[in-house]
């Protein structure tokens, strides 16, 4: 990082300074997942209630 006239510059690496992992793939596939399942049964299980 360095201050050049009245601004921060910063690298790519130092703006990016955050870990990213494989674990947040496995979160949003799970999720995603999940989500389908819980959505399917509040409209699957009223239909099959009615009739």
């Amino acid at each position: 990082m360095k201050v050049v006239d009245d601004h921060v510059e910063v690298t790519e690496t130092e703006a990016s300074s955050g870990v990213k992992g494989h674990g947040v793939r496995y979160v949003l596939g799970i999720s995603l997942a999940a989500v389908i399942v819980v959505l399917s049964l509040i409209w699957i299980v009223p239909a099959l209630l009615r009739g």
